[in-house]
């Protein structure tokens, strides 16, 4: 098993007598001591599976590092491990410790969308930006563990004083609901284990040994949990990279590198610094970058694979100039070094920059993947979906009563919805409890309200054979019941509505087969949907450039990296300016360097337009930086940056000739 490693991989591998953070630099192979050190654990140390716990930041990772541990243990059983998100873990406990915190196993889980909602609703606050302002707030403070009644004097102008007035009410609403939004699957877990010393002492009888992925994109709230679980004895192993840290505009906190070795003493501290990814060109920009941020940790990556392709920097006339010239010149690259077109990223600081490239790529039919884009989960028809599944496990569920009872229409409109929930307000109970009680015939219509309990009657038979029957057997027959395909056809355009029942039948044959090979209920279904936030199809099967911001690229790795929009106000952005903020910036900057391969491209504009003016641009200081020092940087364009039109021609005639289209002029 140690052959392919090298000595600092061998050594964090092995290492079991106490707390250890790895600091393992970009490419350094962590996820291979990861996983490696879980078959060690369960191998050599004969430690049950179901003991131990890997938490990972997205599912992808958490897939991949499920196949890779049960490639190394042929035979064992890799299934009892607990392999997961933070996100994923929490909503475990909380499913098992419902009764503890007065919800019911099947309580709801509601996205971003659900709860803007609820707070538009709390607050009487139509402006979308303020209600999101209001929303991201709310969700730093439970982060922090700040509750409804501390809110305001943290305060620290209009808005977030609006927001604390709303939070009390907007838990209140959840709680009515049986439901718990993102931030809650971890504060939640924390809350009861720091109330109640039995339930936290089950639990680390249960998972003795824990492994952290990413650990410095954690939170406040997800360090607590680690510690929480790891108690005194801290039998874990911590693993991430205080220069990979870009998540500090939603929630991360850095910091929580110093205090681990604040609240154990004995920490042990192990550095993978031979890099397996890039060659030693792109590594020396990369280590120049990141030394004028001050270090936590000093460390310096090196590799074996020679010095490699030297970086270009090209200036351009403007942003479209810019998508023209980067696509020529990666079709003329792909032609001379008989690449794939998945060996290429086209990589920026934000998805607005994506558009010029998108129409390069499109009118020279090139195939592409954008990164970022609308999540399978986000769109309508899969949306009206989930809010019957979700009623179908928990009718006190209130946004999706409404989704569903309206979605399609079935003579219940705003009018009986207002008129019921004035009267379940009063009862305080859900929409759909008051809708039978006998009080709801003195303030409903008796037509509307028989559509209603029509309606909450073929939830409950729903809800009874959910019980028993096959997930995928009790979807196909909801999906007929409630009419939704004719109803997309009445609604939409042909072609829209096709794409939407097509969507809707590879949602539910997708659930329903993940039903069958995982053995879950609709409830354990329903409440994963959640926590996924795109559907598992892998991208990487594609022969197809990849166009990702530098936050979406993390983690990945290309042949060739066009690094474009290297300006200042851009990368650093504009509003990035004070010392901690250009610290983050630059370790974005050093996450976009490091997904490099074997070549790497850098461009910036001479001038862009910026709403209605053109501005003149600067450089992005990060290009100074990272020079010098064996990094090699040849820069090419001028001063307006015109590129020679016989250059562009020759590249792009012979990368026509290599697609079969032959040059035009």
């Amino acid at each position: 098993m140690s052959h392919h490693l090298n000595p600092p991989q061998r050594e964090a591998i092995k290492y079991l007598d106490g707390p250890l953070l790895v600091l393992a630099g970009a490419g350094s192979g962590k996820t291979r001591v990861i996983t490696q050190k879980i078959a060690h654990l369960v191998q050599v140390c004969e430690l049950n599976p179901a003991h131990i716990a890997a938490i990972t930041f997205t599912n992808k990772a958490a897939k991949e590092m499920k196949e890779r541990v049960a490639k190394l243990m042929p035979g064992q059983s890799a299934a009892a491990l607990n392999v997961s998100t933070f996100h994923a873990l929490g909503a475990k406990i909380l499913r098992l410790e419902a009764k503890a915190l007065h919800l019911k196993p099947s309580f709801s889980i509601l996205d971003a969308s659900d709860t803007l909602g609820i707070l538009s609703e709390l607050a009487k606050e139509s402006d979308k930006a303020r209600l999101k302002g209001m929303q991201w707030k709310i969700s730093a403070w439970k982060n922090a563990m700040i509750g409804p009644d501390s809110a305001a004097s943290h305060a620290q102008d209009e808005l977030e004083l609006a927001a604390a007035r709303v939070f009390g009410d907007y838990e209140r609403a959840l709680r009515a609901y049986q439901a718990v939004d993102f931030d809650d699957l971890i504060r939640l877990p924390v809350q009861l284990w720091q109330d109640d010393p039995e339930i936290l002492a089950r639990w680390q009888g249960r998972l003795r040994y824990l492994l952290v992925d990413e650990y410095q994109d954690t939170n406040r709230c997800q360090y607590l949990l680690l510690k929480l679980l790891a108690g005194a004895r801290g039998a874990f192993t911590a693993v991430g990279d205080d220069d990979q840290a870009i998540y500090a505009w939603r929630g991360a906190d850095v910091e929580n590198l110093r205090q681990l070795q604040r609240d154990y003493p004995n920490l042990k501290v192990i550095k993978l610094e031979q890099n397996y990814r890039s060659s030693a060109r792109i590594l020396n920009a990369a280590n120049t970058l990141i030394a004028n941020n001050d270090k936590l940790f000093e460390k310096r990556l090196w590799s074996e694979h020679g010095p490699g392709d030297h970086i270009q920097v090209s200036v351009c006339r403007d942003a479209e100039h810019e998508a023209e010239a980067v696509v020529m010149k990666l079709l003329a690259h792909k032609f001379q070094s008989r690449a794939k077109f998945s060996d290429y990223a086209i990589l920026y600081r934000g998805n607005y920059q994506a558009r010029a490239f998108e129409q390069q790529l499109r009118n020279h039919k090139v195939p592409y993947l954008l990164s970022g884009g609308q999540s399978f989960f986000d769109k309508a028809e899969i949306k009206d979906i989930t809010c019957y599944l979700r009623l179908i496990v928990n009718g006190d569920d209130d946004p999706a009563f409404i989704r569903a009872v309206t979605t399609p229409r079935r003579g219940v409109g705003t009018s009986t919805l207002e008129a019921l929930g004035s009267y379940a307000g009063r009862r305080h109970v859900s929409l759909m409890h008051a809708a039978f009680e006998s009080g709801a015939e003195q303030h409903v219509p008796a037509k509307q309200l028989e559509a209603v309990r029509e309606f909450g009657n073929f939830i409950s038979r729903l809800e009874f054979r959910a019980k028993s029957e096959a997930p995928a057997t009790l979807l196909e027959d909801m999906l007929r019941a409630i009419g939704y395909e004719h109803f997309l056809f009445e609604h939409c355009e042909a072609r829209e509505a096709e794409t939407k029942w097509a969507n809707v039948r590879d949602f539910v044959g997708w659930l329903g087969k993940k039903g069958e090979e995982e053995g879950k209920s609709l409830l354990d279904l329903t409440q994963s949907i959640a926590l996924i936030s795109m559907l598992d199809k892998d991208a990487g099967e594609q022969d197809a450039v990849q166009l990702a911001t530098l936050h979406a690229a993390k983690g990945l790795e290309f042949g060739h990296v066009f690094l474009v929009g290297v300006e200042e106000g851009i990368l650093p952005h504009r509003e990035s300016q004070d010392d901690a903020k250009i610290e983050e910036e630059r370790r974005l900057m050093y996450v976009g360097i490091t997904r490099a391969q074997r070549s790497l491209h850098l461009s910036y504009c001479a001038r862009r337009k910026m709403g209605k003016e053109i501005r003149h641009c600067e450089p992005s200081r990060f290009i100074e930086e990272m020079s010098g020092d064996g990094a090699d940087i040849r820069k090419i364009g001028g001063k307006d940056a015109e590129p020679t039109r016989e250059a562009g021609l020759a590249g792009l005639a012979a990368a026509r000739a290599a697609l079969g289209g032959g040059a035009k002029k």
